[in-house]
């Protein structure tokens, strides 16, 4: 028991959720990842029912209850990430991060050179460098604040263990950040669970390192300096979150106040900031983004929804129709998000709704691209929304080309559930409402 009385429902099925994580670090330390993929499923389940046990009692979460409730929640994420923490990752990604920190230290520029050019022999080793992916033909692909973070992190140890625990300690300022939201919005803080005990997350920053962590942190950073009014730091905030992975920047609508100069005007001056010390290899200084654009994104063949035009009869005008309907969509969003009744607030909604259908539009192939969702759940308990991060570790396992078929088992069931959303059949109270009453 919890602070005494029954323990809730979602306390227990919280603790249980954790306990499984002991399974899931024994099958990653023995890198048996289709155990892992499977667990993380099942514990999506497991998850769903904690969620909806925790929002179902959030009324009840007030004052002492909400901090011992609070505590409890925090230290079971606590126990799930420490238990993944020295675990081979999933996913390689992490091994170009820490090469990336190295040629830095080693006085190089990152953007100049692919790892396998010669003038970086004397920087490789059997750990990290054979393990980089795409190394003989890509430069990084990664921004300025990311290349910032792998060359800070590598100064305290050219480590899988010291990389990831420098993606924990952003998340740690994501958890913080979330939380004082929470507050704002007058919520209880305890579902800031919502994100910390999320399978996804878990595996995705724990497990494997993904610097979406450190996007994610400022971006939640700028949506407080938001909340409280600051414009410049939410305009420098937001820059620091797109310059380490692009997809904030997409969110500016929902976080910009209308004729304010200042939020533009610091997203501008740290950007350039951030650039600055790369600008030397010119227009290099972006990477293998292109290379990437067109590698994972072709002619559309990787989104879901130019296949399921395709087989609605559409043909070659598939991929025009897509680019249509998804520039039409996003542009609506924006413009109502831009236009919000209460400029002085951001538009947490707004941005949630840009963020959902941006991923749906552009629907990646990799589960860790859909953390910047999970967020947004401690506001708006989509059941659609949970599905679509839930569901998004099955990507593991589906060869690419994704096939309509495959790509269903996410985007049939989300679609279903979105609908009966929009028909009210689901009764969700949304965080933004509440804080307009206030």
């Amino acid at each position: 028991m919890i602070g005494g009385g029954a323990p809730k429902a979602f306390a227990i099925a919280a603790g249980v959720l954790a306990l499984s994580m002991v399974g899931g670090a024994f099958a990653l330390f023995a890198e048996n990842h289709d155990t892992v993929v499977y667990l993380t499923l099942a514990q999506g389940a497991l998850y769903a029912f904690f969620a909806w046990s925790l929002w179902r009692e959030k009324s009840l979460l007030t004052g002492r209850r909400n901090q011992r409730y609070l505590l409890y929640l925090i230290g079971l994420a606590v126990f799930m990430r420490a238990a993944l923490l020295f675990a081979s990752p999933h996913s390689t990604d992490i091994c170009r991060y820490i090469w990336d920190g190295r040629v830095q230290a080693d006085g190089v520029n990152p953007y100049r050179y692919v790892p396998a050019d010669p003038a970086l022999a004397h920087l490789r080793d059997p750990m990290i460098y054979e393990n980089v992916n795409r190394k003989e033909y890509a430069p990084t692909i990664y921004p300025p604040a990311a290349q910032a973070v792998f060359f800070l992190a590598t100064r305290f140890g050219e480590t899988v263990a010291m990389m990831k625990a420098a993606m924990l300690a952003f998340e740690a300022l994501a958890i913080f950040a979330l939380i004082e939201l929470l507050k704002a919005r007058r919520l209880p803080t305890a579902l800031v669970s919502l994100y910390a005990l999320h399978p996804l997350a878990v595996w995705e920053i724990a497990g494997s390192g993904h610097v979406d962590s450190v996007a994610i942190a400022f971006t939640l950073l700028a949506l407080l300096a938001a909340e409280k009014g600051y414009r410049f730091a939410s305009g420098a905030a937001l820059a620091t979150g797109a310059l380490t992975k692009y997809f904030p920047l997409a969110l500016a609508p929902a976080l910009y106040r209308r004729w304010d100069w200042r939020m533009p005007a610091a997203f501008a001056a740290t950007a350039l900031l951030l650039y600055l010390p790369y600008l030397s290899v010119g227009r290099k200084v972006f990477g293998f983004l292109g290379g990437y654009a067109g590698e994972e994104l072709g002619a559309g063949d990787g989104f879901y929804l130019v296949a399921l035009l395709k087989w609605m009869g559409f043909g070659r005008a598939a991929f025009p129709v897509f680019c249509a309907l998804a520039a039409l969509t996003l542009i609506f969003l924006a413009l109502r998000s831009g236009f919000r009744d209460n400029p002085g607030k951001p538009d947490v909604a707004g941005a949630f709704s840009i963020a959902v259908a941006s991923t749906v539009f552009f629907s990646p192939h990799y589960a860790w691209y859909f953390l910047w969702l999970v967020p947004f759940l401690c506001f708006f308990p989509r059941p659609s929304v949970f599905w679509l991060t839930l569901s998004a570790t099955a990507l593991y396992r589906l060869e690419w080309p994704i096939t309509l078929l495959g790509a269903s088992i996410q985007y049939a069931p989300f679609a279903a559930l979105l609908i009966l959303e929009n028909l009210k059949l689901f009764s969700v109270k949304e965080a933004s409402r509440e804080h307009a009453r206030a």
